[in-house]
């Protein structure tokens, strides 16, 4: 099965992703790319007891998941590819220019010269440039919290 997802979540494996995203979507594999996470064996763990047993969760880096996107999307396994940050996901999309088609913005909060742009969603000037420049190549770019929400297109969040 191809990759069901990839979201931009700062907490990164939690019971939003794993049981709001992960039952719904039939998740077998979450992919968590984040170059600290990878060289931390005690937050990888951490991260693995935030899963039920039925779904595996990988650890990667930018570089690692980049030339391994098109393996996972032609692979069998529902695969949900998590990044913390939107510039991880535009550096997966640098790496492989069209490796991914969708990405969703989930649990991005205050911090860092963000303003709110949704109750769960906050951003700033420069990663909304981002988002938007990954939009033009392509990318479809929305916001939602929870599969039963209405996705919110990234047009809407300027």
């Amino acid at each position: 099965m191809p990759i069901v997802l990839c979201r931009v979540d700062d907490r990164l494996v939690h019971g939003q992703v794993v049981i709001g995203w992960g039952r719904p979507l039939g998740l077998q594999r979450i992919v968590l790319v984040d170059d600290e996470v990878r060289a931390s064996e005690w937050e990888q763990e951490l991260y693995r007891m935030a899963a039920p047993p039925e779904i595996a969760v990988e650890f990667s880096s930018a570089a690692e998941a980049a030339p391994r996107l098109a393996e996972w999307d032609a692979g069998r396994e529902r695969v949900l590819i998590l990044v913390g940050a939107v510039a991880t996901a535009a550096d997966l999309l640098r790496r492989t220019p069209g490796g991914l088609h969708k990405l969703n913005l989930g649990g991005i909060h205050a911090g860092g010269g963000r303003r709110e742009r949704l109750r769960y969603l906050y951003l700033s000037e420069d990663e909304l440039a981002m988002l938007q420049r990954l939009a033009r190549e392509g990318l479809e770019i929305s916001a939602q919290d929870v599969p039963s929400s209405r996705a919110v297109p990234l047009k809407d969040l300027g």
